[in-house]
């Protein structure tokens, strides 16, 4: 029946088949044209060249800047000398950093690093690093590891220490006047689809009540599309999220609060930021 505008109201269910249909003939995916296709390793090797870059060119007295909890640079690379190390003792079997707190673990190794020169904070630093890239490369991407109260793949391994250098990064970067700095089109590729898969885990541990049927899409370099059931019941609310990929990852590395990320929501806007807050439930800071 026609209206007064001579518009049609649409038959029920159109939208429905419609997406059903643009589903079928083309499934979620990779904006074209799709990036490099990397392993995880080598993301986590890029990571680590960008942070060597940006440390090597600092003076003592940036090295000495408040950067993160209470440490300055300095510390803050401590930290992550201190992940390596237990890094390194998961990949070779020793079980010791299996359950150890992230932050508790490292914060003697940080402390460790007062008084010293920047460029000997580097040094192990980069030579810890190397020596984790290297029993990553050689190991099954498939194995599973324990460490800091994780059970991954070496792939999601190496994922997850990319997210931290990559933060850590930025954290350096915010505490010296630094313009911040997003991964390369094919390291924010690994990135965003670790981080679209660990969303149902992060929403159950979040018990997120409703079941959702999400449509994330993100934008720009490394982005993609994604259709993901948030607990597998019926009936779901469909929730969609457009956002910029790297913006997404800040979120999950606990950067940006979910409020402040600048999305294009459709559904239940409440429900969507309760799926968004969890989505940062795994960082580790």
């Amino acid at each position: 029946m026609s209206s007064p505008t001579g518009s049609h109201v649409p038959p029920r269910g159109l939208r429905e088949r419609v997406m059903t249909a643009a589903l079928t003939a083309r499934p979620p995916g990779r904006a074209t044209p799709a990036a490099e296709a990397i392993t995880a390793v080598e993301g986590l090797r890029r990571s680590a060249r960008s942070l060597h870059q940006v440390l090597s060119a600092l003076d003592e007295t940036q090295w000495r800047t408040p950067a993160l909890r209470g440490l300055d640079v300095q510390g803050l690379i401590g930290h992550l000398i201190g992940v390596e190390t237990d890094v390194v003792l998961a990949l070779t079997g020793d079980t010791t950093a299996a359950a150890a707190d992230h932050i508790a673990s490292t914060q003697p190794t940080a402390q460790a690093q007062q008084s010293r020169p920047g460029r000997a904070t580097l040094h192990d630093w980069a030579s810890a690093v190397d020596r984790v890239l290297d029993l990553l490369a050689a190991a099954d991407p498939d194995e599973p590891v324990a460490v800091h109260g994780l059970r991954l793949t070496t792939t999601s391994l190496s994922i997850v220490r990319t997210f931290e250098l990559w933060t850590h990064e930025n954290d350096i970067r915010r505490a010296l006047g630094m313009p911040p700095t997003d991964p390369d089109a094919p390291t924010l590729t690994v990135m965003t689809d670790f981080a679209a898969a660990i969303l149902p885990r992060a929403a159950a541990m979040r018990r997120i009540e409703t079941p959702v049927d999400l449509r994330l899409v993100l934008t720009g370099p490394g982005g993609g599309t994604w259709q993901l059931r948030l607990r597998d019941e019926s009936p779901t609310a469909d929730i969609g999220v457009v956002t910029d990929a790297a913006a997404f990852c800040r979120l999950v590395a606990n950067r940006t609060a979910a409020p402040d990320l600048p999305a294009y929501i459709t559904g239940d806007p409440a429900l969507a930021r309760q799926v968004l807050r969890a989505a940062t439930t795994l960082a580790l800071d």
